[in-house]
């Protein structure tokens, strides 16, 4: 589906569960009186239920605001919250006093440095990626000790 629809559909029912008929000049009004920028138009916020625009991220965070729903998941749906949920929890348990301080230790150095130990890392990750993918040990694994 397209993701203006999308969103328009987002707006439609974040309109009714606020308790709003979800028609162009009920938001109009609504949006201009708590809007600090310049006015939208009528047909602007038609496009917006219509599914034929989304509008900037200052507008929806006022709308977002205005309709008591996070602007992430008026402007990109549940499914995006719960993906950043997932990723933060992820993150949370899986990282250890130990890990944290290379973190901290590795934000400190130089950006040529950082992007060497990044090419590192993801060179690593790769290696065991393709190893758990075809059933192998990794490369430097297979090799016997005299080859090493």
């Amino acid at each position: 589906m397209d993701n203006k629809l999308e969103f328009a559909d987002r707006l439609h029912d974040a309109m009714l569960a606020a308790g709003l008929e979800p028609r162009p000049s009920v938001l109009l009004n609504l949006f201009n009186m708590h809007y600090w920028g310049r006015s939208v138009t009528f047909q602007a916020v038609s496009r917006w239920l219509k599914g034929q625009a989304i509008p900037a991220q200052d507008k929806l965070t006022v709308l977002a605001d205005l309709l008591k729903i996070e602007p992430e998941v008026l402007r990109f749906g549940s499914a995006v919250r719960e993906s950043v949920q997932v990723r933060r929890q992820r993150w949370d348990e899986g990282i250890g006093y130990l890990e944290r301080e290379t973190f901290d230790a590795f934000l400190q150095l130089p950006a040529p440095q950082r992007k060497l130990i990044r090419e590192v890392i993801l060179t690593f990750a790769q290696v065991h990626q393709d190893a758990s993918t075809d059933g192998q040990p990794p490369r430097a694994a297979r090799l016997t000790p005299s080859k090493r």
